[in-house]
């Protein structure tokens, strides 16, 4: 049965998304102070958090920031502030979805359903010998999960790897942002596409030496991005 941390200082958001998951068959467990929420989330083993932004003690910035720096954990973030620039934070910290309150219970059904199989999928595929893609410098260990760049290890998020080996696998094909979005989340982007660019700015970043003039991931404007070879 797959374990849930509800990271949430409101107990009626909290005790209604922990209701709609049991009734899924999850395991759910609820924090609604930031630091003890931090420190169980790091401590214990989860399938899944789904973590509020405006809590006591910490915020869910930090508690992100944070667990990502030992763990690969699929993280949720809900949260009633609306702003473009807070999502784009938060899923630059390395949040793999985020979620504007209020919003359907059913929705975050099926959105956890959906990270929780994926992420299974890719942590039961490394049984195989080594899946390795090498372009201009650029190494991809689609089995091990590593990067490197001219023989320096990067460390990606489990999305932005996710995002990467698709690309560099299809190389000079070009893919919209929606098709981008179904192919790497499994759902449709129901307005998220900000999503796929905050996550392309941030492989960028770690891929690219000039990441203004990328060599690799190459914008094609009012259409989507494309690999080059």
């Amino acid at each position: 049965m797959s374990r849930i941390l509800i990271i949430e200082d409101e107990d009626s958001i909290a005790d209604l998304e922990k209701d709609y998951l049991e009734l899924s068959d999850f395991e759910v467990e609820t924090e609604n102070d930031g630091q003890r929420g931090l420190s169980k989330a790091i401590e214990d083993d989860w399938n899944l958090i789904i973590l509020d932004l405006m809590l006591p003690g910490i915020d869910g910035f930090e508690i992100c920031k944070k667990i990502r720096e030992v763990k690969n954990t699929p993280i949720i973030i809900v949260s009633a502030k609306k702003d473009d620039i807070d999502k784009i934070r938060g899923l630059g910290l390395g949040a793999d979805d985020y979620m504007t309150k209020p919003f359907s219970p059913s929705e975050l059904v099926a959105r956890v359903k959906a990270h929780l199989s994926r992420y299974e999928r890719l942590v039961q595929s490394g049984i195989k010998s080594n899946d390795i893609v090498e372009i201009r410098g650029l190494k991809i260990d689609k089995t091990a999960r590593r990067v490197w760049v001219n023989g320096e290890e990067k460390q990606f998020t489990t999305k932005e790897f996710d995002l990467l080996t698709f690309l560099a696998s299809n190389p000079d094909r070009v893919f919209s942002k929606d098709e981008i979005f179904r192919n790497i989340w499994d759902m449709d982007s129901i307005g998220d596409i900000a999503t796929v660019t905050v996550h392309i700015k941030k492989i960028r970043e770690k891929i690219e030496v000039d990441s203004s003039n990328p060599q690799y991931i190459e914008t094609i404007w009012g259409v989507g991005y494309r690999f080059r070879m």
